[in-house]
């Protein structure tokens, strides 16, 4: 490439609004537009310095430091690569997301890369007053996916324990997706009736039903243009899956009461802690549904997954829940929640720094607040010659099948049929042992 090109390349990358750099393939920086230098310059000449240097503080490339490195994925592929790193700013350590372009000369060859930067602002790796909070490793590549299926069109099932904040993730998608100008609508499925889900999801025609007065805007209605958040869908009843596959699939609806199919235009995200796969399996979810909602999982990880978020988590909500601002949790405090299960997991831990904060009348609150009110939950059984154990409340399919994993891993002791023992039909053991197993 002659140094003609290169500064034309230069000239037309300090016009464009997102940060961007040149680089050749030794790591070292050619140049870095406007943008870049507002971004990440820090006020300091960049050109002949290595990015990982600039972006890591590292003294070797990011796939020597356990990093993956998109120029070096991107000079094996000879495509564009796209990672997400933590990159210092001038503003502290910062989620971005990195997409690193070839550049040829005229033999084909690769001479430069063009590294594009963008700042993710839907997660913080900072204590934060709001949105997603975390920097470990589960939490990260959580982040990616999220990225990856924002600007699509395509229906995200978010999966995970309750309590791990999967209402946030969808907000997340929402607010990284070009629909992001648009409503979030979100709606809990649990305890839903069947009048009562056809009547907030679609809305209802005057005279409609007794007390029906005026028209009412239904949630799907109220979506238009933006992101509908189904919550735990899998406490949805069979009959009300019927309802929501149709308008899934015909992309219309109608009004109680009213005789017009009317277009809908939403962006769908759900939720569930159910195993759906299993409920689909023991026909107590509609397989149809399952797939039409299912085109892009992603699973919110549990707290003990992220136990290196929890310091970060624990300074983050006491700036949320706090009546006084700017108290802070000693380093006693902190140690002792990163020694903790949190069967509840961020909704628990929420729970166990609010009260805290209610309990401290100083500026610090220590390991003595968090303690006071931790033990409201009895500890977890113990299990006895080999007992079928549940340590915590779950949802009774959970139940079942994990009694049935116990049960057949258990020495068979006499000859009676499992089945019999059970006090079911072969045949329906038999179905549900099939459920237990992966697809």
């Amino acid at each position: 490439m002659t140094a003609h090109v290169l500064s034309e390349l230069i000239s037309f990358l300090d016009g464009l609004p997102e940060p961007r750099i040149v680089m050749g393939t030794d790591y070292r920086i050619v140049a870095a537009n406007a943008a870049y230098m507002r971004e990440f310059g820090a006020g300091k000449p960049l050109s002949g310095r290595f990015c990982y240097e600039v972006s890591h503080r590292f003294d070797v490339p990011c796939d020597q430091a356990g990093e993956s490195c998109p120029l070096r994925l991107s000079l094996e592929s000879g495509d564009p690569q796209r990672v997400l790193h933590l990159h210092h700013t001038p503003r502290g350590e910062e989620h971005v997301a990195v997409e690193t372009t070839p550049i040829r000369d005229d033999q084909g060859r690769i001479v430069y890369f063009v590294e594009t930067m963008r700042i993710v602002r839907q997660a913080s790796s900072r204590a934060a007053a709001q949105g997603l909070v975390g920097r470990s490793p589960a939490f990260v590549g959580m982040l990616e996916k999220i990225l990856r299926v924002a600007n699509s069109n395509a229906a995200v099932l978010l999966l995970g324990e309750t309590g791990t904040g999967k209402e946030l993730v969808a907000r997340a998608i929402h607010e990284a997706s070009a629909r992001d100008e648009g409503p979030f609508v979100a709606v809990d499925c649990a305890g839903m009736t069947e009048t009562l889900f056809e009547s907030e999801l679609f809305g209802y025609e005057k005279g409609a039903f007794t007390g029906a007065m005026t028209r009412k805007q239904g949630l799907v209605e109220a979506a238009s243009g933006g992101t509908l958040f189904l919550d735990e869908i899998g406490e949805l009843p069979l009959a009300l899956q019927v309802k929501l596959l149709r308008l899934l699939e015909t992309g219309t609806y109608r009004r109680v009461g009213g005789v017009d199919w009317l277009p809908v235009d939403f962006r769908l995200v759900t939720a569930t802690h159910r195993d759906l796969r299993a409920m689909v399996q023991a026909e107590s979810f509609r397989r149809d549904l399952y797939f039409r909602i299912n085109t892009f999982p992603i699973r919110a990880p549990a707290l003990h997954e992220r136990s290196d978020d929890i310091p970060l988590l624990a300074e983050s909500l006491l700036e949320r829940v706090d009546r006084k601002s700017g108290r802070r949790l000693s380093a006693d405090a902190l140690a002792w929640l990163s020694s903790r299960r949190f069967s509840g997991n961020i909704r628990e831990l929420r729970n166990l720094i609010e009260r805290a904060s209610l309990l401290a009348d100083g500026e610090v609150i220590d390991r003595a607040h968090l303690m006071e009110l931790a033990d409201d939950l009895p500890p977890p059984a113990v299990p006895v010659d080999g007992g079928f154990v549940i340590g915590e409340p779950v949802a009774l399919d959970e139940l079942e099948r994990r009694y049935l994993e116990w049960v057949r891993s258990r020495p068979a002791g006499d000859a009676t049929p499992l089945a019999e023992r059970l006090g079911i039909s072969q045949r329906t053991l038999y179905r549900k042992v099939r459920a237990l197993r992966p697809e």
